[in-house]
C-alpha cells in the first residue's frame, strides 16, 4: 500500500509471527502474566490469549507504569510478543523494549502505524517485520526510519552522555535521549523530585535492571520517593512469605535505597509532606500518582514508565514533551456526567472507571460533578480508577480541579455518562457471591482520613471471625494513625494495617489463601484484582466494606443513589 509518513519504525528489528490485534489498550502489569505471556485481564477482549511470538497490535498501552518491567521480563525469558504495533503514541512498553535492546542486547521491534495501515494489518493472519517494511498476506507497508531528533542539550547533559558522571548516569542519559527522540521532544527539562515505581517486584527483570544500575554506581541527584514494594519489609519472613519471593523483593527495595531513594514505600506519594506544589515540574511513575499529581495538585509530570523513572532521578532531567507543555494539558473531550442525588464514596471510583473507558486516549473534562463537592479521598479514588481504563496522564473536573477553567480545546468532542452506563458498570464490577471472606482497603494506599472513617464506621465492633480485613497504607500515615490512637482502634476491631506493600503487589500468604471472594472500595483493585488474585472481586462503598467485615456477607445490590 502507499507509504504514509504516519507509518514509522520506533525501535528497529526483525520479527515474524501471527497477528494478534485488539481495538482496546492493555496494561501489561495486571493484564499479562509474565510467567506465561497470557492475558489475565478478565475485562479485556484478549483475555486468555497467549501473546508469545505474536505481532501484537494495540492502539496503545494503558494502566500501570510497571508494564515496562513485565515486558522486559517477557523478553529476557523468551515469552514476549515478536513485535509491538501501535496506532497512537505509547511510552511504557516502548521503554521496556528500549531497555531490552540497550542494556541486554535483545531488540524487540516497535512500530507506529497510521489508521489506514493499522486497520489493514489488523486483518492479516501473519506478518513479517523488518527495519524498512511490514509484509503480510499480500500487503506491504513501507516504514519511515526511527526518529533521530536533534536535542538541544546543555553542557551538563553532554558531560553525562560522555560518561563524565559515571557509567550509570551515562546509560541513563542515553535512555532519556532515545525516549525524547521518539516522543518528538527538542530538549530536556529539570525536575525537582522523582517517584520510583520500578521497586515493585513485578518480575525478575525489575531486580536485574536495578542491580545492574547499582553495579554501575548509580546515585539519584534529586529527592526521590519510592512506591509500595511487594513485601512488608520488616515482617515478610514472620508472615510466611516464601524466601523465593521475599528475598528478591526485599533485594529490589534495598537496591533502590542504596541508590539514594527514600524508603517511603507508598503508592500515594501525594499524601507525604513532600507532595509537589502547583506548577512544580516533577518526574513520577505509578499511574494513580501521576494522574493525581497532574489533576489535583496541578504539578507537572509525564506518565513515566518504570526504569525511565530511575534514569530521570539519576540525571535530574526529563524529555520536555507531553503534559510538561501547556498545550498538551488541554482537554480534547468533554464528558457530561448525570449526577445522581446523594452519592457516596463508591460513586467516585465508578465514575473514574467509566471516564477512562469514555476517554481511553485523551485528556477529558468532566462536567456535572462540582455540586457533589468531592473530597481529596474521592478524587484519589477517581484518579486511580481512571488510570486503569485510560492511557491519559490526567483529567479535569469542572469547578473542582485547579486547571479545569480554560482547559478545553476548541476542537474537543462530547460524550456523556448516563445512569444506565453507571448501572451496567456497577453490575460488572460488583459481580460475585454474597459471602465475602476478605475486605481489601488501600489501593492506592489509604489516607489518614480514610482510616478515621473506617474506625468510625466500625464503632468499636469487631470483625466477623471468618472475614479478614486488611488496610494497606504508607509508613507516614501509619505513624500518624498510631500517634492519635487510631491504629489501636482499628487493631482492636480485628483490622490488619500493613505497611510497604499494597493490594496490587500483595501475594499469598499475606493475601489470605482461604479467600473465595473479596470486597474492595477501590475501582483500581476491582479491575485488576480478578486477574491478579484469581478470586471474585466486588466493588462497594466503605460502609459496604464494614457490613461485610461484620457479617461476612453483603448482597450484590445497586447503591441507594441509583433509586
Amino acid at each position: 500500500m502507499k507509504h504514509s509518513a504516519l507509518d514509522r519504525s520506533i525501535l528497529g528489528g526483525f520479527a515474524h509471527g501471527p497477528v494478534i490485534a485488539a481495538k482496546e489498550a492493555l496494561s501489561f502489569w495486571g493484564g499479562v502474566d509474565p510467567a506465561t505471556g497470557s492475558v489475565i485481564d478478565v475485562h479485556h477482549p484478549l483475555h486468555g490469549t497467549c501473546l508469545t511470538g505474536g505481532i501484537l497490535m494495540l492502539p496503545t498501552s494503558r494502566g500501570s507504569c510497571t508494564g515496562s518491567g513485565v515486558l522486559l521480563d517477557l523478553v529476557l525469558t523468551g515469552r514476549a510478543p515478536a513485535a509491538l504495533v501501535f496506532s497512537e503514541a505509547e511510552d511504557v512498553l516502548t521503554l521496556g523494549a528500549l531497555i531490552a535492546s540497550e542494556m541486554f542486547g535483545k531488540p524487540l521491534p516497535v512500530l507506529r502505524l497510521g489508521p489506514e495501515a493499522f486497520a489493514a494489518l489488523s486483518r492479516a493472519k501473519t506478518a513479517e517485520i523488518s527495519d524498512r517494511a511490514v509484509v503480510a498476506d499480500g500487503l506491504e507497508i513501507s516504514l519511515a526510519p526511527p526518529a533521530t531528533a536533534s536535542l538541544d542539550l546543555t553542557d551538563a547533559d553532554r558531560a553525562m552522555l560522555d560518561g563524565q558522571q559515571g557509567l550509570a548516569a551515562q546509560q541513563a542519559m542515553r535512555i532519556i535521549c532515545a525516549m525524547a527522540a521518539q516522543q518528538g521532544a527538542c530538549s530536556l527539562v529539570d525536575v525537582t523530585q522523582a517517584h520510583i515505581d520500578g521497586c515493585i517486584y513485578a518480575s525478575p527483570a525489575n531486580l536485574t535492571f536495578a542491580e545492574e544500575m547499582v553495579e554501575m554506581g548509580a546515585q539519584v541527584c534529586v529527592p526521590t520517593t519510592m512506591n509500595a514494594i511487594s513485601v512488608d519489609r520488616a515482617n515478610w519472613q514472620a508472615q510466611g512469605v516464601p524466601p523465593t519471593f521475599g528475598d528478591p523483593a526485599a533485594r529490589l527495595a534495598d537496591a533502590y535505597v542504596r541508590m539514594g531513594c527514600q524508603p517511603t514505600f507508598t503508592c500515594s506519594p501525594y499524601l507525604l509532606d513532600s507532595a509537589p506544589l502547583a506548577g512544580e515540574t516533577i518526574a513520577w511513575a505509578e499511574s494513580n500518582a501521576v494522574i493525581f499529581a497532574n489533576t489535583v495538585r496541578g504539578a507537572r509530570t509525564a506518565k513515566h514508565p518504570d526504569f525511565l523513572d530511575l534514569c530521570i532521578a539519576l540525571t535530574g532531567r526529563a524529555p520536555l514533551s507531553g503534559v510538561y507543555l501547556d498545550e498538551h494539558r488541554k482537554a480534547r473531550r468533554v464528558i457530561d456526567v448525570e449526577l445522581p442525588d446523594g452519592v457516596d464514596d463508591a460513586f467516585w471510583p465508578l465514575i473514574g472507571y467509566l471516564a477512562g473507558r469514555a476517554s481511553p486516549d485523551r485528556i477529558p473534562l468532566l462536567r456535572g460533578l462540582n455540586s457533589a463537592q468531592p473530597s481529596q479521598d474521592d478524587l484519589k479514588a477517581l484518579c486511580a480508577a481512571f488510570g486503569t481504563t485510560s492511557a491519559a496522564p490526567m483529567l479535569h473536573v469542572e469547578g473542582v480541579t485547579p486547571e479545569a477553567a480554560g482547559a478545553l480545546r476548541d476542537d474537543a468532542d462530547h460524550v456523556s455518562i448516563s445512569r444506565a452506563d453507571m448501572v451496567a458498570a456497577w453490575t460488572v464490577l460488583n459481580a460475585g457471591p454474597e459471602e465475602v471472606e476478605l475486605v481489601a482497603i488501600g489501593s492506592p494506599h489509604a489516607s489518614l482520613t480514610e482510616c478515621r472513617a473506617l474506625a468510625t464506621l466500625l464503632a468499636g465492633r469487631r470483625r466477623h471471625p471468618d472475614v479478614a480485613v486488611i488496610v494497606t497504607a504508607g509508613r507516614q500515615v501509619i505513624s500518624d494513625a498510631r500517634n492519635e490512637g487510631l491504629l489501636a482502634r482499628l487493631e482492636n476491631a480485628g483490622v490488619r494495617v500493613l505497611p510497604d506493600l499494597c493490594w496490587c503487589s500483595i501475594s499469598e500468604p499475606v493475601f489470605p489463601t482461604r479467600t473465595r471472594a473479596l470486597l474492595t472500595n477501590s475501582g483500581k483493585y476491582a479491575h485488576y484484582g480478578p486477574g491478579l488474585s484469581g478470586r471474585a472481586v466486588r466493588l462497594g462503598s466503605l460502609a459496604d466494606c464494614v457490613e461485610a467485615a461484620l457479617t461476612g456477607r453483603v448482597a450484590p445490590r445497586l447503591p441507594n443513589w441509583f433509586s
